[in-house]
């Protein structure tokens, strides 16, 4: 796993709980302390650690830690990977074009890096299918993701899920909607 995505929980963490929530995550996922680098890539287990220790001392879901997370990291990406985007784009098209442009950009940047692939369908033009596929099974990241864009572009979105690897199924597929104001 990136280190980006590290420090971003660590930052995640400390905005949520308070400057004392990291360590208490790092010492409750039984990791030893140490510093995470924005360009290292680190074991996925290590973060899976982190976000069940973070499920156990927030009280919550590990699929909610990982959506809540998701929304706040969704900011940071657009301020790396903007540069890649066309200034017209909104939620659905940095979507649609996140496998393209800044998965591809993640991978020749980062040997070693496996971002999830994502294939989509923009099925109406404010409708895309999203189908997820990783090792990790971190689709309630991508849920996340897809919000933390909404967000930053000040619009709002629905979310259905009509598959999932949690379930069983060979991979995650997300309908997301966008919704006009009227």
């Amino acid at each position: 796993m990136h280190g980006l995505i590290f420090l971003q929980l660590q930052k995640f963490a400390q905005q949520t709980a308070g400057a004392t929530a990291w360590k208490t995550l790092v010492r409750e996922a039984k990791l030893p302390t140490k510093s995470y680098s924005a360009v290292g890539v680190y074991p996925d287990e290590e973060l899976i650690a982190l976000v069940d220790a973070a499920s156990r001392v927030f009280n919550q879901p590990v699929a909610a830690i990982f959506e809540a997370f998701g929304e706040f990291i969704a900011p940071e990406l657009i301020r790396l990977y903007g540069r890649l985007l066309q200034a017209e784009w909104k939620t659905l098209d940095v979507i649609e074009n996140t496998e393209r442009l800044i998965h591809a950009a993640v991978r020749v940047g980062n040997p070693g890096a496996s971002p999830p692939v994502l294939e989509c369908i923009r099925t109406t033009r404010d409708e895309l299918q999203i189908m997820y596929s990783s090792q990790r099974q971190m689709c309630s990241l991508a849920k996340g993701i897809v919000k933390g864009l909404a967000s930053h572009f000040g619009e709002t979105v629905s979310l259905a899920e009509d598959a999932c690897m949690h379930k069983g199924d060979p991979f995650c597929a997300l309908r997301v909607v966008r919704h006009r104001v009227k």
